[in-house]
């Protein structure tokens, strides 16, 4: 899908699946299980700040990137696409689709759990089926909680201070419990 009217045809059919009843802000629409035929590029992509840009402009409108949010998914292929019942566009992701821009500790220790706010507004409780993970870009800490399927959030600098703050040495690395797992962060 290449033409200038993609945008405008992913919305209409976001509408029709939305007054079927599926409100993104009810419930996440069942992406996983859509597999359309129909696949191509529309200019989209996602900036490492958790900008998204349509043919080179910035999608400005948050309701607008919120509902795109809700239809992302990312396939075994590596690639990341907005997916509904009729099409799938790829997406280009500079680092991770999401952005966790605050965490929230609720009790301590091994009891400890972190939940994560990403800049679409998802809430995800990091635990066994929503690892953290961190790499490195050289020795700068790139930390990421899975958000949802194979997409990931990268941590903010400051939500990553505090865990930094709430974590523990173990064997010589610095940690933070969550959802009952221990989470490396790096060397302590």
């Amino acid at each position: 899908m290449t033409d200038g009217s993609s945008l405008e045809q992913l919305l209409a059919s976001l509408k029709t699946h939305a007054s079927a009843g599926a409100s993104p802000e009810k419930r996440l629409p069942p992406v996983e299980t859509w597999n359309p035929t129909h696949c191509g590029e529309a200019g989209f992509e996602i900036l490492a700040d958790g900008t998204w840009v349509h043919e080179g402009t910035r999608i400005t409108r948050e309701a607008l990137v919120r509902l795109f949010s809700t239809i992302l998914r990312k396939d075994a292929d590596g690639e990341t696409y907005l997916v509904t019942p009729v099409e799938k566009i790829r997406v280009r992701v500079e680092d991770a689709p999401f952005v966790a821009v605050r965490a929230d500790r609720h009790g301590r220790g091994e009891r400890q759990t972190l939940v994560f706010t990403t800049n679409v507004g998802d809430v995800v409780q990091a635990g066994p089926a929503n690892p953290i993970r961190v790499a490195f870009d050289g020795e700068e800490p790139r930390p990421y909680v899975l958000v949802r399927g194979r997409l990931e959030a990268r941590i903010l600098r400051a939500p990553f201070y505090e865990m930094v703050e709430w974590s523990e040495p173990r064997d010589g690395k610095l940690g933070v419990w969550s959802g009952g797992a221990w989470w490396e962060l790096g060397r302590g």
